[in-house]
This record gives C-alpha cells, sequence and structure tokens, in this order.
C-alpha cells in the first residue's frame, strides 16, 4: 500500500483548471532520473481528477496501477493518488483529515487564490508519509487491526497448550471442578458443533 501524492487544490467554477495550493509527493520508488517527469504527469492527473470531481461528491477513479480519491468540499478539493491496494476508505478519511487541517492553517484565504503556490505546506509532507499506514488515517481499520492482533495471540497461546500432548477433552476428564451433566453438556454441544462446521 502506497501514497505517492496528495493535493489541495482550489476547484472554483469561474476557474478553467484547478489552482494547487499544496502538494506533496512521495516517488522515492521512481529512479532518481524519471522523478521530474513522473511528478508532472501527478500533478497533470490530480488536476485532471479534481476539475471533474462535482461538490461533496467523492470518487474514485482507476489509473493503472493506481486509484484517484478526490473529494471536493464545496471549491476546496483534495486528491490522493495511491496504489489500489489502499483502502478507499482511509483513503477519504484521510482526504478529509487534509481538508480539515488545510482550513484550519488557512481559513477562507484559498478563495482568493488565482495561480498555483510553490511554498510547501509540511503538514502535507508529513501526512503523505505518516499516513503510508491506511491505520494512522482511519481509526477504525486501527481498532480492527488490533483486535486482530488479539485473536491471533489469543489462537497461539491455545495453541501453545495443546502443543504440550495435552488434549482438552483429557484435562477435563481429570477435572474434579466439572460435574458430569457439564461433561455431558460438553461434548454433546462439541457433537453439534462439529455438525455445522462440516456444512
Amino acid at each position: 500500500m502506497k501514497i505517492t501524492a496528495l493535493f489541495v487544490l482550489k476547484c472554483a467554477p469561474e476557474t478553467s483548471d484547478p489552482v494547487i495550493l499544496a502538494n506533496a509527493f512521495d516517488v522515492s520508488h521512481v529512479y532518481s532520473f524519471s522523478q521530474y517527469n513522473v511528478k508532472q504527469l501527478l500533478v497533470f492527473t490530480g488536476r485532471t481528477v479534481a476539475s471533474r470531481t462535482p461538490p461533496s461528491q467523492p470518487q474514485s477513479i482507476q489509473h493503472g496501477e493506481y486509484k484517484a480519491h478526490a473529494y471536493n468540499r464545496n471549491g476546496l478539493c483534495a486528491v490522493g493518488l495511491m496504489d489500489d491496494h489502499y483502502p478507499v476508505r482511509s483513503a477519504f478519511s484521510l482526504l478529509n483529515q487534509v481538508l480539515d487541517e488545510y482550513q484550519k492553517s488557512f481559513g477562507e484565504t484559498w478563495k482568493s487564490a488565482k495561480e498555483d503556490s510553490t511554498q510547501p505546506w509540511p503538514y502535507l509532507a508529513h501526512a503523505i508519509t505518516k499516513f503510508q499506514d491506511p491505520a494512522e488515517a482511519d481509526k477504525l481499520l486501527k481498532m480492527q487491526r488490533e483486535l486482530d492482533e488479539t485473536k491471533i495471540i489469543l489462537h497461539k497461546t491455545i495453541d501453545s497448550v495443546l502443543a504440550r500432548g495435552e488434549k482438552l477433552d483429557s484435562l477435563m476428564e481429570k477435572s474434579s471442578d466439572l460435574s458430569m451433566a457439564t461433561h455431558l453438556f460438553y461434548q454433546n454441544s462439541k457433537k453439534a458443533n462439529s455438525c455445522c462446521t462440516i456444512l
């Protein structure tokens, strides 16, 4: 999963081309002599996608092995170019965070922009690095990962107990904590569950 470029643009009906307010790139995977050309292609793609993204209608566009995700919030548009494996929900969560941060930092000054900004915006450069991991952008995905890790730890614990040669059934038979009724209940439920898992 990789983010290659992030853009913040002014997309106003009165301008033919969106104005780039901020951009950041990660083209470290490209040969150094090609990076300039790749950045130009990314700018072209970002601007084209932004110009075709209606307000309040997030969209994702497949472009080769990449996806361009765009969200236009009343003329202020964020575009992210990611590989095809980056989760869509995480991409839009990231774009919303970028727009929120841009408005916190610059307020409504973007409305008067007439030409592309050449000033770097440190937050965007930081964001392109930080959000390479989709879980950083999407808190639900982060929680799901933590739950999955907990489940793996639990499975490892059960496996490690069984790996010592002990079986749960034989431990239960030796236990004085369980009544005969509980043994029967366990065996019947085990049979019922094994029947269901075969289907």
